[in-house]
């Protein structure tokens, strides 16, 4: 009963220290409309790597953005890519390293957590960030070039 005067004091004071920010709350669907789209892409890039190489591989060069074909390769390697959805947001002025235009679409910024394996060994983990385009309602990236 001793701690009770005490935890009620704290609660008093934490509450006299509270602030309103100003602004409108931004639901989710409406910060990131194609949201459903940019998971999807993930969803299927993990797909194609749990069957090896070469099938992520296609996928990646099905998936690339057509503004930006590349001839990267993996070079055996497969990629499992796991995004933080909850931090998925436009990113609309970003080009890709030594351009000097950026891809047609809407361009997205996601943290990911990627896991690069050769076989069933797994070489290295990475936390970072991709970009996904939508654009006329598909999802484009960016192979990368872990071989130059």
């Amino acid at each position: 009963m001793r701690a009770l005067p005490g935890a009620l004091l704290v609660l008093l004071a934490a509450a006299g220290c509270a602030t309103a920010i100003q602004g409108t709350p931004v639901p989710a669907a409406e910060a990131a409309p194609n949201r459903d789209l940019v998971n999807r892409y993930f969803t299927d890039l993990n797909e194609a790597g749990k069957e090896g190489y070469s099938a992520q591989r296609d996928f990646l060069r099905r998936t690339q953005h057509p503004d930006f074909t590349s001839d990267c390769d993996l070079g055996g390697l497969t990629l499992r890519i796991e995004p933080a959805l909850s931090t998925l947001r436009a990113d609309p002025k970003w080009k890709p390293e030594k351009s000097t235009k950026r891809p047609r679409g809407d361009i997205y910024v996601v943290g990911v957590s990627v896991r690069i394996r050769r076989d069933s060994a797994t070489l290295a983990e990475q936390i970072g960030s991709q970009r996904v385009v939508v654009l006329d309602g598909k999802a484009y990236g960016f192979t990368p070039c872990p071989t130059r």
